[in-house]
């Protein structure tokens, strides 16, 4: 069996493209069931974001699982299979499971090491659970694979450092004003950037907040939002006679806020500080209100100088998880290998119980006198030997699986204790008549192994 994963994202694919394949959150589930009915699909996942479309199969071949991933998608969004086929990017397998690690932690994000989409991937993976659309390979895959995007974040704090002008200015605030949640603060502007400052800033706690606009209906749309106070430009000395805190990107050509007129504000303010972040180009605020007394003046360019020390943190911090994600592979290509080992342990131990039974038998035909108490001490100590008779033939098998030469020394270890045929009944047992096995039945099988079972 083979891990693919077929998708669309933001580094290859158009915006226009990605918003036509994206999966509502209201129809997900009954997405992954019916992608579930397909040919050669064994589990399923479907990660979809405004940034990703990304599915995630168990196949039994790589090639009907490709085919049949693509012939879902075109049924299900109605597109022609060549029409969007060139944007496709299709991983198989360790890069498959490598990019999931990647996804997870942040790595693959437009903003480097963002935790949104890890909560993402989680919730897609619990909607595929409950539909019962995964089996043992994706349920472990997938917990692994969020525990450890939360232990990477974690031990590197890659998402700690702002990579956002807006979330920068209100990270610098933090560090000039500490706590901010008794600060009042006042937004220039309503478009996209006085929205995102709106967000850190709740955030960070902050609870009095005016949306100051030249349109009163665009600062009250703004407002509401986040359940802040509108006003206009007109009334702008007004306003900030009563704010702390001042972040400003609007469209204007020239500066909203002169010297003149902040030195004014501060008069009336007796001084108090007064911290103001620029984020507009052409600026808001003139540069020479830096030189008034308790007014701190920051722009684009001091804030971009921020951001880009944090980057560079954290793709520090990238390359850490890199490695980290190198150890996850092996410690998950270790688990799967000794999943190849269950269907022979279990048919190991079958013969070995089913000769502890037949011999129990044998003795109570032989010995009809024999207490209730004395056949269940008989049973009890034989089956105390089966189990120590097998201890050391399973811890070697479960070691063979791990080594280089694992086909041809587990085709030896079935030969040696006769055991091949019982694995092909496990095998067939879990096998669907269309030749499909089923998500909740292929938990004992790992695919690396598989067609090595199953071809002897």
């Amino acid at each position: 069996m083979h891990i693919i994963r077929v998708g669309f994202n933001y580094k290859t694919t158009p915006l226009e493209i990605r918003e036509a394949f994206t999966f509502s959150e209201q129809r997900l589930n009954e997405a992954v069931k019916q992608l579930s009915t397909e040919k050669s699909i064994l589990e399923n996942v479907i990660i979809s974001t405004c940034n990703r479309t990304e599915i995630y199969v168990v196949a039994d071949q790589l090639h009907t699982g490709r085919y049949y991933v693509k012939r879902f998608l075109a049924n299900w969004f109605q597109v022609p299979m060549e029409d969007f086929a060139i944007y496709l990017q299709i991983a198989e397998n360790d890069e498959a499971i490598e990019h999931l690690f990647k996804v997870t932690s942040g790595l693959d994000s437009m903003v480097l090491g963002e935790t949104q989409i890890l909560g993402q991937v989680r919730d897609a993976f619990m909607v595929a659970q409950n539909e019962q659309v995964t089996g043992t390979i994706f349920n472990e895959l997938f917990k692994r694979a969020i525990s450890f995007a939360k232990r990477a974040h974690s031990e590197t704090g890659i998402g700690a450092q702002a990579v956002s002008t807006s979330y920068a200015a209100v990270e610098l605030a933090k560090k000039i004003f500490g706590d901010l949640s008794a600060k009042h603060v006042t937004i220039l502007g309503a478009g996209e950037m006085s929205e995102l400052s709106a967000k850190n800033l709740q955030g960070a706690g902050v609870d009095q907040i005016t949306v100051v606009n030249r349109s009163m209906s665009n600062a009250e749309a703004l407002a509401a939002k986040f359940g802040a106070q509108a006003d206009t430009i007109d009334h702008i000395s007004h306003v900030l006679k009563e704010t702390d805190i001042v972040i400003s990107s609007t469209g204007a050509h020239v500066a909203i806020l002169t010297k003149d007129m902040v030195q004014a504000i501060q008069v009336q303010r007796k001084g108090a500080p007064l911290f103001i972040v620029d984020i507009a180009v052409p600026r808001d605020v003139e540069a020479s209100v830096e030189t008034i007394d308790n007014v701190f003046l920051y722009d684009i360019d001091d804030l971009q100088h921020i951001v880009d020390e944090n980057l560079a943190a954290r793709q520090a911090a990238a390359t850490k998880i890199d490695l980290l994600i190198e150890e996850e592979m092996v410690y998950f290509t270790e688990w799967i290998q000794t999943l190849g080992v269950v269907p022979v342990i279990t048919a190991l131990r079958q013969k070995a119980l089913l000769i502890q039974a037949n011999t129990m038998e044998s003795i109570e035909r032989k010995m009809p006198d024999l207490t209730a108490r004395e056949k269940k001490v008989l049973n009890k100590h034989t089956k105390s030997i089966v189990n120590q008779l097998l201890k050391e033939p399973i811890k070697q098998v479960k070691e063979l699986a791990a080594s280089d030469q694992r086909e041809d020394a587990l085709n030896l270890f079935m030969n040696m204790f006769d055991i091949h045929d019982d694995v092909q009944a496990l095998l067939k047992e879990q096998s669907n008549t269309d030749g499909k096995i089923k998500p909740a039945n292929h938990n004992n099988i790992s695919f690396p192994l598989l067609n090595h079972l199953t071809s002897k």
